[in-house]
């Protein structure tokens, strides 16, 4: 394989690789954002139902508290001091989270120890005109909650962990990783501890206060997402499944190609033997009709000299006539036959083509074959270099034969030595050459003439038309085909031949004319 196939087919892996990859990310990151979505939704509404179900209970201390205020009689109405504060104790037995009930008649005072926390609350409740806030123990989960009315003023103890409706709770408070906390004046109350996950990952976080302005309680609910949770056997199935659709459309375009070079190989095997048997049956008429020729000259003598004889020599001048007969009809075949297989016109067919691009195709097709011998030719292709004029298959062809000879003359020298450079450049303005050159034993000097001729071998088993057919098609199509002189240092060894085309022109079809080969490459 030549080295631009070798970075065109790396190429078209890498892409295909990058393809892949970029498909395969595209897919994880998909379904790591999906369930990063769906764990983020179910975060969203479970914090918002805990900030329901907590609000709803801190709106009923509120409501308890107004109730106390409506159920105390007024002072003028000599309301009984114990008789009011009868309903008092019964309020804990009904609303668990209430730990105490503390009442301040108009006269009274509160109790020394809480005194001053519950006389601002009763102040500040009085310009509010709500409950508010006193002597909040967050970490302990404890407050205290006053009203001032008239003609009493109360307080309730508040516990937190009571507050919370387990029943109702969305989630599983040993198990959750969600941390749900109250928080106040920078005090924390632990609802639910939750795990938070250390490491890399990703966090989410809700706040908003609870539903009550006596109690400014701000919800807080946390949630780390560490690397563990998100779907890695979805992913890794993900990337299982673009991998074997990545292998199986590589495979599919191997097989491809494979099929493509051996089709073109049969066209060019069908169209070489073809070829081939042209010049055969030409090589066959050439030698046949010298003899037949002959025969019917001698044929015809003696036919003469018979006739002058006695008449008894009848019978030999009837036979004879009949020879004569038969020659001529053999020799009619033979020409019928040469005529049958005469090669049609190539130069009338001749296409404008890329040169580079028909050496690359041919290099490509035998692939298989330089990849066997171990052999990885170059390629020098000169800049800015034109179309050439030539017949596309016919081209092939030879190039084809040339390469096969070369890679024929490497497999007699070691691996190590085997070489094969192809050069293309212009020797003038009007052609275009093509030199393949193999770093094989190279061609006898007894040979050298003889190369070209029909049935001439230098091969164990060889036929001796390949060059011929490849010298008639390239004479065909107005080419040339020569083979290089030797090279003079005993270093460079090998063969050379050199094809050289007419160059496709802007106006008119340029006359082929032999030029010199290109220099000698080691």
């Amino acid at each position: 394989m030549t080295k631009a196939w070798r970075r065109h087919f790396a190429g078209l892996h890498l892409a295909a690789l990058v393809l892949w990859a970029l498909v395969a990310c595209a897919g994880s990151a998909w379904l790591a954002s999906a369930r990063l979505a769906q764990l983020h939704a179910a975060f969203e509404t479970d914090a918002r139902i805990v900030h329901r179900l907590l609000s709803q209970r801190v709106v009923q201390h509120d409501a308890v508290m107004s109730t106390l205020a409506l159920l105390q009689p007024p002072a003028a109405m000599g309301g009984d001091a114990a008789a009011q504060a009868a309903p008092l104790p019964r309020l804990p037995s009904v609303y668990p989270q209430i730990l105490s009930v503390l009442q301040r008649p108009a006269d009274g005072a509160w109790p020394a120890a809480l005194q001053t926390p519950l006389a601002a609350a009763e102040a500040a409740s009085r310009r509010s005109g709500h409950p508010e806030m006193a002597l909040p123990d967050l970490p302990a989960g404890r407050f205290y909650l006053v009203l001032g009315s008239t003609p009493a003023s109360h307080a309730l103890q508040i516990d937190l962990r009571t507050t919370v409706p387990q029943d109702e709770w969305p989630m599983d408070m040993a198990a959750s990783p969600v941390r749900v906390t109250l928080e106040h004046g920078g005090a924390v109350f632990v609802v639910q501890p939750g795990r938070l996950a250390d490491g890399l990952g990703w966090s989410y976080e809700f706040h908003k206060l609870l539903a009550a302005a006596s109690q400014p309680l701000d919800v807080v609910a946390r949630r780390k997402v560490g690397l563990a949770e998100l779907p890695w056997l979805a992913m890794l199935g993900w990337c299982a499944l673009t991998a074997a659709l990545w292998a199986g459309a590589v495979a599919w375009w191997r097989q491809r190609v494979a099929r493509q070079r051996a089709e073109e190989l049969l066209r060019l095997g069908q169209v070489a033997r073809l070829n081939t048997l042209g010049e055969l049956a030409a090589g066959m008429a050439h030698e046949l009709n010298q003899p037949l020729t002959a025969l019917l000259s001698s044929t015809q003598a003696a036919q003469r000299l018979l006739a002058d004889e006695p008449p008894d020599l009848a019978t030999a001048q009837t036979a004879m006539s009949r020879a004569v007969e038969q020659a001529r009809r053999a020799t009619a075949v033979v020409g019928r036959l040469r005529r049958l297989v005469e090669r049609p016109d190539l130069a009338g067919q001749a296409q404008s083509l890329p040169p580079a691009v028909a050496v690359q195709d041919v290099l490509h097709l035998l692939e298989p074959e330089m990849a066997q011998r171990g052999v990885a030719p170059t390629v020098a292709v000169a800049p800015d270099l034109p179309a050439v004029l030539a017949e596309p298959v016919a081209l092939q062809q030879i190039v084809h034969n040339l390469l096969m000879n070369a890679l024929q003359a490497l497999d007699q020298v070691p691996q190590p030595e085997r070489r094969l450079a192809l050069r293309l450049w212009m020797p003038d303005a009007a052609h275009v050459a093509l030199s393949v050159r193999d770093h094989g034993p190279g061609v006898p000097p007894e040979a050298r003439a003889h190369l070209f001729e029909p049935f001439y071998t230098t091969r164990t088993g060889g036929l001796g038309l390949g060059l011929t057919l490849c010298e008639s098609l390239a004479q065909a199509m107005g080419a040339s085909l020569v083979l290089a002189p030797q090279p003079s240092s005993a270093s460079e060894r090998g063969a050379e031949f050199v094809l050289t085309l007419p160059a496709a022109p802007t106006t008119a079809n340029p006359q082929p004319a032999p030029v010199q080969p290109p220099p000698s490459m080691p």
